[in-house]
């Protein structure tokens, strides 16, 4: 843990020494002028040795540190995924996210701050005096207003797009590099991504100021006393929205902010996630918890278990002399600890996985929703406080109210609950409609004639589900079961040569067995609608959406690692006991029918 909070640091670390020639590299493109080339330089060095630039890079370096410490605070390794479009709107008005949103707009404000500091001239200062016939007085100043808003929106814009494009989720990459090369070969990505979505920002930004502006600038001027100055035309109209002046420096600046801010989301990456090697068994017994084993079956972090199981995957295919460690039996006692711990975790892993998709196709329909039950709620006659009280299944509803102000006179006052009404899953609400008919007719024809009214309220909710996002919520984590599936099969296939006592081999039937049943539960899986369909392209670059295609890189890893099991033992594993499915199954696998 103590490992992981040193990475973490030295990234917030780097990104402030990044700060300077960001910083520096800003001044020079606010300031640009082709026909002045000597004036421009000399500005520029005028503006990065003042006061009040040493100022704003002060206030600059606090901002960073303060995006590096959200990034440490609200990072995952486990993506959080949103299945309908209300449990996206949930995330989104979480008391945790606002308070994210709110400390990032007001860092937004900040730096909007620094850049109308640093860029000077009319963007220098909230106020500025103006003479008037009835002489000088002071006045707003739009510009400076407008690059403080502007700065504000995009500080929100980028947490609200953090959180919809999992931003601060963490993958692991498969082949490792150099922090220097991978920073390297990012850098470009980092800038075209900040430009990009600077404009982005900027169009929502503008066209929100031109049906809006008048409401902050109204505010401000009342709670500082400003005036609006009449001889200067106003930022929310046409012409005024289309000065390329503005147009330029609002873009640098968002660029800037931006850029700042992804760099030091990029850096943090390429340090917590950097391959980490643990002992396989330790020194000291004082040193036992930060062995493999114990990371791994022991109640850590996740990042650090998500290392720990790198590393396995890494030790059980490229360290011979690391893989005996693992095999050796412990002195004094000969028991295989060692093995049995990684072993028992991997199983236990996989064993989850399969129970989880086993669990959800039971609960999907055949469209790949997940059946939801409605109720039906009728009041008794007699002003009796009992309810009657019915159901339907639907996948659309997940609740609804039918109200019946009538006297109910064929029905008795005591509550009843009638048997369910099933019709066809269906997506459309007239379906759903027709079974309410069905349902009404049925008690009626129990209950007597009724004349009854339905009044479907707001408190009739649907469930917008995203069948695709369902099933990447269901291998969010299962980066972690790659690792034990290639930990597993590297060490099996390994021991068939190198294991001296025999340890792995008494553990064969259970591996199989749970790699079997995951196998099958993965295929039922992926027969489902959306669970095979491709996910579509991020246009968001700084999102990692490498989670969408986890569930294809797990069914590839669990075929590969039972083929290299079934290569390597051949006709030997016709002597593991099993069952005769999973018999039939692995043989399809030896005979390379899969």
């Amino acid at each position: 843990l103590a490992t992981s909070r040193r990475q973490a640091v030295a990234s917030i670390a780097w990104s402030v020494l990044l700060l300077p020639p960001t910083t520096a590299l800003y001044v020079v493109l606010s300031r640009f002028s082709l026909f002045h080339p000597l004036q421009w330089l000399t500005e520029c060095l005028t503006v990065l040795t003042s006061a009040s630039a040493i100022f704003s890079f002060i206030l600059l370096c606090g901002v960073v540190l303060l995006v590096g410490f959200f990034n440490l605070e609200y990072y995952s390794v486990v993506p959080s995924i949103a299945c309908s479009k209300i449990a996206l709107l949930g995330h989104v008005l979480h008391p945790r996210q606002f308070f994210h949103s709110l400390v990032h707009c007001i860092m937004g404000v900040v730096v909007a701050w620094c850049c109308a500091v640093t860029i000077g001239g009319r963007y220098q200062a909230l106020g500025e005096v103006t003479g008037t016939s009835h002489g000088p007085q002071m006045c707003l100043n739009e510009n400076h207003l407008v690059l403080l808003l502007a700065g504000a929106f995009v500080g929100y814009s980028h947490s609200l797009l953090g959180l919809v494009h999992n931003m601060n989720y963490i993958s692991f990459h498969t082949v490792q590099q150099y922090k220097y090369l991978c920073f390297k070969g990012t850098l470009p990505l980092v800038m075209r991504a900040s430009a990009v979505q600077a404009l982005y920002s900027l169009r929502n930004f503008l066209a929100l100021y031109f049906f809006m502006g008048y409401v902050p600038r109204a505010w401000v001027c009342r709670t500082l006393d400003l005036q609006v100055d009449s001889s200067v035309y106003s930022l929310d109209c046409v012409s005024g929205l289309l000065d390329l002046s503005l147009l330029y420096q609002l873009w640098i600046s968002a660029s800037f902010l931006l850029f700042t801010w992804y760099i030091t989301v990029l850096l943090f990456r390429i340090f917590v996630t950097e391959a980490y090697s643990f002992p396989v068994q330790p020194t000291f017994q004082e040193d036992a918890h930060q062995c493999l084993p114990e990371v791994i079956t022991g109640k850590q972090p996740t990042i650090l278990k998500f290392l720990a199981l790198q590393d396995l995957a890494r030790l059980s295919n490229h360290c011979p002399s690391r893989r005996q460690e693992v095999f050796s039996l412990s002195q004094p006692g000969g028991h295989p600890l060692t093995w049995t711990a990684v072993n028992r975790e991997c199983l236990s892993l996989l064993s989850d996985l399969t129970e989880r998709l086993v669990s959800h196709h039971d609960n999907v329909a055949s469209n790949g929703r997940t059946k939801f039950r409605s109720w039906v709620l009728f009041p008794p006659p007699g002003g009796s406080r009992s309810w009657v009280l019915a159901h339907v299944h639907h996948p659309l509803t997940s609740s609804l109210m039918s109200i019946i102000p009538s006297r109910l006179p064929s029905c008795p006052s005591s509550p009843h609950v009638f048997p369910h009404v099933h019709h066809p899953l269906t997506s459309s609400l007239t379906s759903s409609l027709m079974s309410l008919t069905s349902l009404t007719s049925s008690l009626t024809s129990r209950c007597g004639p009724w004349p009854i009214c339905f009044m479907m309220s707001d408190w009739v909710l649907f469930s917008l589900q995203l069948p695709e996002a369902s099933s990447q919520a269901l291998f969010a984590d299962s980066q972690a079961h790659i690792w034990a599936l290639e930990g597993l099969s590297h060490l099996v296939a390994a021991s068939y040569s190198e294991d001296q006592y025999g340890v792995v081999q008494t553990t064969l039937p259970s591996i199989l067995s749970a790699m079997l049943m995951l196998q099958e539960a993965v295929d039922r899986h992926f027969k489902l609608p959306h669970a095979s369909s491709k996910p579509g392209r991020s246009s968001f670059s700084m999102g990692d959406s490498s989670y969408k295609t986890l569930r294809f890189a797990l069914r590839a890893t669990l075929k590969t690692s039972i083929y290299r099991i079934t290569a390597t033992f051949g006709e030997h594993l016709n002597a593991v006991q099993m069952s005769s499915e999973h018999r039939k199954r692995l043989q399809n696998f030896l005979e390379y029918k899969e």
